[in-house]
């Protein structure tokens, strides 16, 4: 009973201390996710375990367009081991100013609010780890730093429990 007290005030607590987009509404630069992705875009990361573990390190290749009023994001993954992954992401724009998303390995829609500087995902993927597939939540920030470099911070949740977090640093050439 102590156990199940104890985690229900630690899963309320850490409810209340989540940021929210308008945090970043006056931040400069103003985050164009269109100006950001179009064209060529490079970026490295990390998948880091809760206990701050680094498990892979990765770097992106990645191309975007604008088709129909849509902007896809064609995205290369070489990870540290040798494997590759490719996801195409089509984003599109809401009436709202929201973002709508989806990708092949992606259950249902990301969505996506910007703010300032700072764009925010949510979304779930399907993340295979060896043999097994899990359906993992993604709470994505993006912000950006200047018009060229964007620095990318998500936390990885399943059944609300933080499995891990994954890092990126963005760089789209002048």
């Amino acid at each position: 009973m102590k156990y199940a007290l104890a985690l229900g005030a630690t899963m309320m607590l850490s409810a209340c201390a989540t940021q929210k987009i308008s945090d970043y509404a006056q931040n400069q630069p103003r985050f164009d996710v269109v100006k950001f992705f179009s064209g060529k875009t490079e970026a490295w990361g990390m998948f880091q375990k809760r206990n701050g573990e680094v498990v892979k390190r990765f770097h992106v290749n990645m191309e975007g367009h604008e088709e129909n009023g849509k902007l896809v994001l064609d995205e290369h993954f070489t990870y540290s081991d040798g494997t590759r992954q490719s996801r195409v992401w089509t984003l599109t724009p809401q009436p709202d100013g929201s973002w709508r998303g989806i990708a092949a390995d992606v259950i249902g829609q990301a969505i996506g609010h910007t703010a300032g500087n700072t764009l925010h995902w949510r979304y779930t993927v399907k993340l295979p780890v060896d043999k097994t597939t899990y359906n993992v939540q993604f709470d994505d920030w993006m912000y950006l730093v200047d018009e060229h470099t964007m620095i990318n911070r998500a936390r990885v949740t399943k059944f609300g429990f933080e499995v891990g977090q994954v890092t990126l640093f963005f760089r789209h050439p002048a």
